[in-house]
């Protein structure tokens, strides 16, 4: 199975050392996140409006194709300050693009919590994200990006429900 893994990672390694455009840049973006509770509730769970900010370095692969690599600080969780969390997050997107001003993304992310020492909430959280970017100019562009939980990001010692959290971004960057 290690023989397996590294194989992939020497192949990821090497399309990325093969990409022929790399670009960089930052991006911001407003946040609606809420948490989705099995069993449901039994208070009320309302969204939270947040913010998150980071940097990205895409590698384009052909004219349609691009990997892109982002590290983001992002506020998330419920309204109530107990169902707060904000993370460090990894996106990775693999990203097709229709025209030359429309793109669209999916991939895997992967979080660590940076709140309090001992809240209810467990250090990782790993997420699906799709998104979509439309180009302004050849340097700005505004973007919509979806992350649904896959894990549970309650710590399971703390509490005997689970959550995963969902949130809706809307972002504005620049290319650099």
């Amino acid at each position: 199975m290690k023989n397996y893994l590294l194989a992939i990672l020497l192949v990821c390694f090497t399309s990325v050392a093969m990409a022929q455009d790399v670009s960089y840049g930052v991006r911001g973006a407003l946040n609606i996140s809420n948490l989705d509770f099995d069993p449901d509730a039994d208070f009320e769970n309302k969204h939270r409006n947040g913010f998150a900010f980071g940097g990205f370095v895409e590698f384009g692969f052909s004219d349609t194709v691009s990997l892109l690599t982002e590290l983001q600080w992002s506020a998330e969780g419920g309204k109530d300050e107990d169902l707060r969390a904000d993370y460090i997050q990894l996106p990775i997107q693999l990203r097709l693009s229709a025209s030359d001003r429309l793109s669209f993304g999916v991939g895997p992310q992967v979080a660590l919590k940076t709140w309090k020492n001992e809240d209810a909430f467990s250090t990782f959280a790993f997420s699906g994200v799709l998104g979509a970017e439309y180009m302004i100019t050849s340097d700005l562009f505004v973007d919509a990006r979806f992350s649904f939980g896959l894990t549970n990001i309650l710590d399971e010692d703390m509490t005997n429900s689970s959550a995963k959290n969902n949130v809706i971004q809307f972002g504005f960057g620049m290319k650099i």
